[in-house]
């Protein structure tokens, strides 16, 4: 795994140990990123299931003024912070060790412009996050939410919470949801 794009471009990540992380391919997120290059420059980006932290390390490669980390695992919060300190962009980093929604609480932003989540797939993870973003003060019409996930889950309960799919990129085996509060 590497860094795509940017000032990190061409370095490597490295990621945790074992099967309880599933890194993006370099090629979706090549994909991802070519769909986000016009919000990226100067955002407030979170990760979400943050694994390695390859998505959000892309986002501050590619000019995200600065971007937060959600992850609870000890071996990939380890992992985060050495591929941070290798890329140089730890100044520009916030790491919260958490679980994702004890996370999402220690957000002190106005504006989040961009929220990216990858939980492991199957738990409706998603869900409880979508709920809690919901009335988060950081989450606007402006903010961006897209969920990896995998492509049969099922998220006809958005409109429920006030949200909306913008759009929808699939995958062999997965896909990116796009979301947008109504």
């Amino acid at each position: 795994m590497r860094v795509i794009a940017g000032t990190a471009r061409s370095l490597p990540l490295k990621t945790p140990e074992g099967k309880d992380t599933r890194p993006t391919t370099d090629r979706i997120k090549e994909t991802l990123f070519n769909m986000l290059q016009a919000y990226i420059p100067d955002c407030v980006f979170v990760d979400v299931f943050s694994g390695s932290g390859g998505i959000g390390i892309e986002a501050l490669s590619r000019g995200a003024r600065k971007a937060y980390f959600i992850e609870n695992a000890p071996k990939a919060v380890a992992c985060i912070e050495e591929n941070l300190a290798f890329t140089k962009f730890t100044d520009r980093a916030i790491v919260l060790k958490q679980d994702a929604c004890a996370g999402l609480s220690g957000i002190y932003e106005t504006q989040a412009d961009v929220i990216f989540m990858d939980p492991p797939y199957g738990q409706e993870h998603e869900r409880r996050v979508l709920e809690q973003l919901h009335s988060a003060k950081y989450v606007s019409e402006d903010t961006l939410i897209i969920v990896e996930s995998s492509l049969d889950t099922d998220f006809t309960y958005l409109d429920d919470l006030g949200f909306a799919i913008q759009k929808e990129k699939k995958y062999k085996t997965n896909k990116h949801v796009f979301i947008r509060k109504k």
